[in-house]
């Protein structure tokens, strides 16, 4: 990181103006990256918290009077204070900036800018003029002689975007505080249009999205997070309740095709967006059914098929065609794909299971089933070993929490997770974690899988060994060692392996020059999402692995872009959103230790479960939504906590 000339981040005064190198402090509340892009060096960052100047030829004066437009620009209009008042601060900053300013202007600006941040209801007023009385604070002879001599103000190379600190770590870069203030105004479409713009799974993310948002909610600064997943499924399930039509605003078509490897959130996002602006897409799937594993590796009772074919069938109004039962590889190969169509985009995900390296795993015992086949036969409808009644699963992540929870769905009566951590450690979703102990799973921690016990080539047991926690490994987690002369036995006829999966990519010829990585996944640019081939693009766990399903329709949706870039014949290159996005997540945008002085016991209001003896039995919808009035009490409680930030560059 670039030398800090000044800094005011989080009330954090840093100033090495005329200071020796030996003397020189670097903030500890702000990480500014050296580049914005590729050969545009950053100069100077104002927001929310401050400022923070690295060159000293930065015109403070002249980058005020662009941070006070963008402000202005955002301001909703809906309070008083913000509306008027950011007009007049921006207009007096404009004066002095033009060389027309009077010795009274910064006096008034300080003014207006206390007067807007204590009268608005919302953080564009609130923080918004934040690094002005910075400014005005810290560089006043700055102003002053801008004044006084008339100056104009140096021009600069000036870039501003407007985040949050939820939308600041959405995969999906939702506009979460647009479509939540929607909601609390009862404008339900206007806010499923809102998600809609960065997402064609409202319905799905609403029920199974693991809300990185909610954890950056500020909300949760003073009581309880905003349920922002629960109002995302609740506008996405009142369209269907009420039958509103959805309308798809499509472009005229273009003479451009483009095929998609892959029914799933990577696949159904990338082929919805491309379907917007025209082309004409057809996915390829290997299943019967949308929604890859999202339909075959996540429980009915979790996300029922029908959401999952609703938003399929959206996506086909987009113009996109779907072709079920077609493995690429087999009906159809890479290479006739890319003879017949003019881009592709690859979005398979990660449908093995990995081995989990214990003695007796490969000798194709009865009743030993992958974790990933064990809920493709649930979900087509299959008890996947009916003889067996007792179950082990071995794992921490969400996929072994779905396998015991729907153990029990199937008559399974003795279920049991076996994990080699914590319950701390355990990388499922703790709502799932939860749910599964309300059910009665019965969890194993700090033990392990040695030997798989065997009568007659049938599962009878499993061997495990007692673990204590070491030293962190490189995930950052205490690494679990085995205690020695800690073996003991569990009985099971159902041995159920759910450590990780695996991605088949089989069908990429080696003729298609797409290039494999070490890991077993497909090489690319990460910042146009394109393969070593020209014309061939991916996303989804196919390029990083086993990841979320948020991030997987993300980066379908962002790559549908590229390809967009390439077929109108331009180099694909990362968006300003994009890069902005970048630099949000290098700054953090939300701070967990902020005093917000805002009187809290407004909680969040939990979605309505069966009890855990009815809802262990069955694989129907075990959560209820949002009735309307509790979506505009929890709607009502969000703080629209928009965050502007403007780069200088050079």
């Amino acid at each position: 990181m670039g030398t800090v000339l000044f800094s005011t981040w989080q009330d954090e005064l840093v100033d090495n103006r005329g200071k020796g190198e030996k003397d020189l402090k670097d903030p500890g509340t702000i990480k500014l990256p050296d580049e914005f892009m590729k050969g545009e060096r950053i100069k100077a960052f104002m927001g929310w918290d401050g400022i923070v100047l690295r060159d000293a030829d930065v015109d403070i004066v002249g980058m005020c009077a662009e941070y006070a437009a963008a402000v202005q620009k955002e301001s909703c209009g809906k309070c008083f204070p913000c509306r008027i008042g950011t007009r007049v601060v921006r207009d007096l900053l404009r004066k002095i900036a033009d060389g027309q300013g009077r010795p009274e202007h910064p006096a008034k600006i300080r003014e207006l800018s206390l007067n807007i941040r204590e009268g608005s209801k919302c953080s564009i007023g609130q923080t918004g003029l934040t690094p002005i009385l910075h400014a005005l604070e810290h560089f006043s002879d700055a102003f002053s002689r801008a004044i006084a001599d008339g100056r104009k103000a140096a021009a600069g190379k000036y870039r501003a975007a407007v985040t949050a600190p939820c939308m600041s770590v959405c995969p999906s870069s939702l506009n979460i505080p647009r479509y939540i203030e929607d909601i609390s105004e009862g404008k339900y479409g206007a806010s499923l249009a809102a998600i809609r713009c960065d997402t064609c799974l409202p319905g799905t993310l609403g029920r199974v999205c693991v809300r990185p948002c909610e954890s950056n909610c500020r909300r949760a600064n003073i009581d309880e997070a905003i349920a922002i997943k629960y109002l995302k499924r609740f506008v996405a399930d009142y369209e269907i309740e009420k039958r509103k039509p959805h309308h798809t605003d499509r472009k005229a078509p273009t003479n451009k095709k483009v095929a998609v490897i892959g029914a799933g959130p990577a696949g159904l996002s990338c082929a919805y967006y491309l379907g917007l602006k025209g082309y004409g897409v057809t996915i390829f799937e290997r299943l019967p059914e949308p929604g890859g594993m999202a339909a075959v590796g996540i429980p009915d009772y979790r996300l029922p098929r029908d959401i999952l074919q609703r938003e399929a069938d959206i996506v086909k109004e987009a113009g996109v065609e779907i072709r079920y039962n077609v493995t690429v590889g087999k009906e159809v190969t890479l290479t006739e794909l890319q003879s017949g169509y003019d881009a592709i985009f690859i979005g398979v995900g990660a449908q093995g299971s990995s081995p989990m390296g214990v003695e007796g795993e490969d000798e194709g015992y009865r009743g030993f089933i992958p974790g990933v086949k064990y809920l493709l036969d649930i979900n087509m409808g299959k008890d996947p070993y009916p003889e067996g009644k007792k179950v082990v699963v071995v794992g921490g992540g969400n996929v072994a929490i779905d396998c015991v929870r729907s153990s029990f769905r199937i008559g399974k009566s003795d279920v049991n997770l076996v994990y080699r951590r914590t319950k701390k450690e355990m990388p499922a979703d703790p709502v799932e974690i939860k749910d599964a102990e309300e059910e009665n799973v019965n969890f194993h921690y700090l033990c392990n899988p040695k030997r798989i016990i065997a009568t007659a080539g049938t599962v009878t047991g499993v061997e495990c060994i007692r673990m204590e926690l070491g030293e962190p490994d490189e995930s950052g987690r205490r690494r679990p060692v085995p205690v020695q002369g800690s073996e003991f036995v569990i009985e099971t006829d159902i041995l159920i392996p759910a450590i990780g999966q695996m991605i088949d990519l089989s069908f990429l010829e080696e003729k298609t020059g797409v290039e494999i990585t070490k890991k077993n996944t497909i090489f690319i640019d990460p910042n146009t999402f394109e393969t070593s081939r020209k014309g061939i693009f991916s996303a989804g766990d196919c390029v990083t692995g086993p990841d979320v399903l948020v991030r997987a329709g993300g980066n379908g949706r962002r790559a549908a872009d590229k390809i967009d870039s390439y077929l109108q014949g331009m180099d694909p290159e990362p968006s300003l959103e994009e890069r902005f996005n970048s630099l949000f997540a290098a700054i953090k945008v939300y701070n967990k230790n902020e005093k917000l002085g805002i009187p809290g016991g407004r909680h969040t209001i939990h979605l309505r479960m069966l009890p855990p003896d009815l809802r262990k039995l069955t694989f129907a919808e075990v959560e209820e939504g949002f009735k309307t009035n509790e979506a505009l009490r929890e709607a009502a409680r969000c703080l629209r906590c928009y965050r502007i930030g403007m780069i200088a560059t050079a």
